[in-house]
């Protein structure tokens, strides 16, 4: 049993004073192998916003960050700070679940936040002196700098994922979305994790997180995105989302909720934590 504290929309906090529009997600369907997968999802995220996305296994939630970053056939559009979808691909930064990331590829953790700069490089240019600069400024803003030399299979669960926020740091991306970036972490882990992502609220950027623990997307995001079977079944505040109706839809039997004055309580009756369907059939992918 959870409890749930009642939170207060965001519209006009301090939290994100900036309203401007970051990314504007229009009737964005995708497939997998000409299959459809998500179906028409619309919504628009603003700057400095921290959204959790939240749905059973199967759901679509790492379809649905596979097609903004152009992974995965799609149609409807992607649009980030006004730019046009083939353009706005480049300019989010993705770190994708830990099991799809061969780890024993060899590369440091410099190698792999240098990659964010490889639209600023090019692909002949060496890395010049302001890039550098760029890939030490984002590993010190995690706290990896001095693992900088380390090979990337060699770091704990929770600096691994460090890392690949550092490179989105480094890739000067305005929006980052993350696949299920606290499976396998411990507490610890979790705690640093969150304080990279309050540095990253504060220099505007645009998080996106699959989670399957919903007592902390009651309490640690702006706004929540209810998808199951590849269609968005809800978008908005944590208390305009989380209503009976809604995780009835999303999670049929698994969730029950009541409200008790201003808790919510809500009861998991079978595990949520899997990864979405269409995951097996794709194999590992290299750190970059």
């Amino acid at each position: 049993m959870v409890h749930l504290p009642s939170i207060p929309s965001r519209n006009g906090s301090d939290n994100c004073a900036d309203p401007a529009l970051v990314m504007s997600v229009d009737d964005l369907s995708a497939s997998y192998n000409g299959a459809p997968a998500l179906h028409s999802v619309s919504f628009d995220v603003y700057r400095g916003e921290r959204v959790g996305i939240v749905g059973p296994n199967g759901a679509g939630k790492s379809t649905l960050f596979k097609a903004i970053v152009g992974l995965l056939p799609h149609h409807g559009s992607i649009s980030i700070q006004g730019a046009s979808c083939r353009q706005s691909h480049t300019m989010v930064g993705y770190v994708p679940q830990h099991e799809a990331i061969d780890w024993k590829f060899p590369a440091t953790v410099w190698d792999v936040v240098m990659m964010g700069r490889a639209r600023q490089i090019g692909y002949i240019l060496p890395p010049r002196k302001r890039d550098r600069h760029a890939v030490r400024a984002a590993l010190e803003r995690v706290g990896l700098w001095g693992l900088r030399r380390r090979q990337i299979g060699e770091l704990s669960g929770g600096q691994r994922r460090r890392v690949f926020v550092a490179r989105a740091l480094a890739q000067q991306a305005s929006v980052l979305l993350l696949d299920e970036p606290f499976s396998g972490v411990d507490a610890q882990a979790e705690t640093e994790i969150f304080d990279v992502l309050d540095v990253l609220r504060e220099e505007g950027v645009a998080v996106l997180l699959a989670t399957h623990n919903l007592a902390q997307a009651a309490t640690h995001y702006d706004k929540l995105m209810m998808i199951n079977g590849g269609r968005m079944l809800a978008f908005g505040p944590p208390q305009q989302v989380y209503t009976p109706a809604n995780l009835a839809t999303t999670f049929g039997d698994r969730i029950a909720l009541w409200q008790d004055g201003d808790q919510y309580i809500m009861i998991a009756d079978k595990p949520c934590h899997d990864h979405d369907d269409y995951q097996h059939a794709h194999s590992h992918a290299r750190p970059f």
